[in-house]
């Protein structure tokens, strides 16, 4: 199984880097069964991130015709305060510190990252993963309309507002999109991940080289309708 982790500029460093580790472990732990990459739309190239000009190399495209699954992060930068406005728009290829999160997702639709990403999520054979505001990346490009996800509770009610259907869960499971919450749920993205698609002693075996034990109930649309507690 190949993942690719996509970058883009504003990206959140942990929310990429976490998942990245657990699975290149698991990986090493499964004789090379999992592979994982860091890509752009654009392709290799140096992505600044949204904390401090921390800056990672992407070493590829994003292909989902290379790709079995391709994992998104969110954004690092500035919540704003309520009905906080935008700044002027900086010219092409220039990028300020501690921009607004939305600003920061926002501009991705400028990008062919949408294009690539529905071409993704049309294809039954790729899992789409995201880590907290990598799913609000799906959702303003309209891809997760009628979806259940999650991503950081301050962005529900953004997420809510696409058409998705927003859940309040640590990691949500909807078939080929799976997502995680805040920024620390790439680890247990990661191990989820590693449980689904390659076993749970492989799982195991990276939580305890982590020293990590996952949180949170991974909800999935099975069961009973629960009653109010």
């Amino acid at each position: 199984m190949h993942i690719q982790v996509v970058l883009f500029d504003g990206f959140d460093p942990l929310d990429a880097i976490a998942p990245y580790e657990v699975l290149y472990a698991g990986g090493s732990a499964a004789d090379g069964a999992v592979t994982v990459e860091l890509v752009t739309a654009e392709g290799p190239r140096e992505v600044v991130s949204g904390i401090g000009g921390l800056t990672l190399r992407a070493v590829g495209a994003l292909d989902p015709e290379r790709a079995d699954m391709l994992l998104v992060p969110g954004a690092s930068g500035r919540v704003g305060e309520p009905g906080e406005a935008p700044e002027e728009e900086v010219g092409v290829g220039e990028r300020k510190q501690d921009e607004l999160i939305p600003v920061l997702l926002g501009r991705t639709l400028t990008t062919e990252l949408p294009a690539l990403l529905k071409q993704a999520m049309d294809d039954p054979d790729i899992t789409v993963a995201t880590v907290c505001g990598g799913s609000l990346v799906l959702a303003m490009a309209g891809l997760l309309e009628g979806r259940h996800a999650t991503t950081h509770h301050m962005g529900l009610p953004l997420l809510d507002a696409t058409g998705a259907h927003a859940i309040r869960a640590r990691i949500v499971d909807d078939g080929d999109l799976i997502t995680g919450a805040g920024v620390t749920s790439g680890l247990d993205l990661g191990l989820y991940l590693l449980e689904r698609e390659v076993g749970p002693r492989v799982a195991h075996a990276v939580e305890e080289l982590f020293s990590h034990e996952r949180r949170g109930t991974v909800w999935r649309a099975q069961g009973p309708t629960p009653t109010t507690l």
